[in-house]
């Protein structure tokens, strides 16, 4: 087995067709694998084979069902079609990031003798309880799945403290912190664009926006529900909401039947243009309350635009002192709104930039590299904002 320049295969199911929080960093994490001088081949499930070089390494798209439901979801379900193609990519290092369906991977990869990690993207429980599943039901699966997988991978890798809470309550021993990052170029202040701006929001209105997936397990009719709490209280406010999902035809209706000045933009493919959108808002909103880092909510800071975040969620940790907290409830999140905007404009933004530089994706690769007992370039060679990205 090579010391260096190591074949790293990584998998992952439930990957949004076009964006996404895991699409994002699995691409930027593959640019800074290979760039430190990795061989990396990411496979994915879609609607058909493909097998192409990307900016990232080399990206296999293997036929998978769709996942009812989930508004685009697949998953790769054909085992004996997978562990061929893992036999035949012969992998130094294995990486999955699906706890549930392809957790037998790391039975294979102990056969075959790979050193292999399973990333935790989201909570297990955190997840279950999202779905109706009682909070001690939900706790007492979580730990059960959770036995099962740190048995089975070498190590675990968790994004966040909130994320390895999880593990360390059933005394697992193999897992590892590595954060996740946002690139800072991209992501800027500068984006601001008093004309894009004016086209969502009047002289006056106060303008909140979520970028989102439509689904249970994100809870956007909560940002839904902060607007029509300040609205209730005589705040002049309008929403846009970024994101595709399942739950967009009610979310529409509703924001319809109440007649709440909400703007449903879909997915935007232009990475550009979403940037500026999180920069022009006021406030931005992350309502899911089992996220385990949250990359939306960065790039939107990172923009210099402050966050409210579910205080169920990993996000807490993540903005720090330069955003606010609160409880999942409409009347909570109008109540953080609020208090953003008590503060001057130019000490919030500037204090959601400062958080987000602290996230870059040189030291994520850098963590992740480490995870695999890869071997990391002593100086970074992924710049943050270098190369196009697709």
């Amino acid at each position: 087995m090579r010391t260096e320049g190591l074949r790293i295969v990584r998998l992952a199911n439930f990957v949004a067709p076009a964006s996404g929080g895991l699409r994002t960093a699995l691409r930027e994490l593959g640019k800074g694998f290979r760039a430190a001088g990795h061989e990396t081949v990411l496979v994915v499930p879609g609607a058909r084979h493909d097998d192409r070089d990307t900016e990232q390494g080399r990206v296999i798209t293997l036929p998978g069902p769709l996942l009812p439901g989930t508004g685009g979801y697949r998953v790769l379900t054909d085992r004996r079609r997978v562990a061929a193609l893992l036999t035949d990519l012969a992998p130094d290092r294995l990486e999955v990031s699906d706890r549930t369906t392809l957790r037998w991977t790391g039975k294979w990869a102990r056969r075959a003798r790979v050193p292999a990690v399973m990333v935790s993207h989201e909570t297990a429980d955190g997840v279950l309880r999202t779905w109706g599943v009682p909070e001690a039901a939900a706790r007492r699966a979580a730990d059960a799945l959770n036995v099962r997988t740190a048995h089975t991978y070498a190590r675990v890798v968790c994004t966040t403290e909130f994320a390895e809470r999880e593990f360390v309550r059933i005394g697992a021993r193999n897992v590892v912190r590595a954060p996740l990052g946002v690139d800072l170029v991209e992501r800027h202040p500068s984006l601001r664009d008093p004309g894009l701006r004016a086209r969502y929001a009047r002289a006056g209105q106060v303008l909140l926006v979520t970028c989102t997936r439509l689904s249970v397990e994100k809870r956007p009719g909560t940002a839904l529900d902060a607007l029509e709490a300040l609205l209730a209280r005589g705040t002049r406010a309008v929403l846009v909401v970024a994101g595709d999902g399942p739950l967009r035809p009610r979310l529409e209706q509703r924001a319809r039947e109440r007649r709440l000045p909400v703007t449903f933009l879909g997915h935007l493919s232009d990475r550009h243009a979403l940037g500026a959108l999180q920069a022009n808002a006021d406030v931005c909103l992350a309502p899911g309350p089992a996220e385990t880092f949250g990359l939306a909510a960065l790039e939107a800071m990172a923009c210099g635009t402050p966050v409210v975040v579910s205080a169920s969620s990993a996000l807490p940790e993540v903005i720090g002192s330069a955003g606010a907290t609160a409880a999942d409830r409409g009347e909570a999140f109008a109540d953080a709104v609020e208090a953003l905007l008590d503060t001057p404009e130019r000490a919030r933004r500037g204090a959601a930039r400062a958080r987000a530089e602290c996230f870059g994706w040189d030291t994520a690769v850098a963590a992740f590299l480490t995870a695999h007992d890869a071997a990391v370039p002593d100086r970074p060679s992924h710049q943050v904002g270098s190369g196009s990205r697709g």
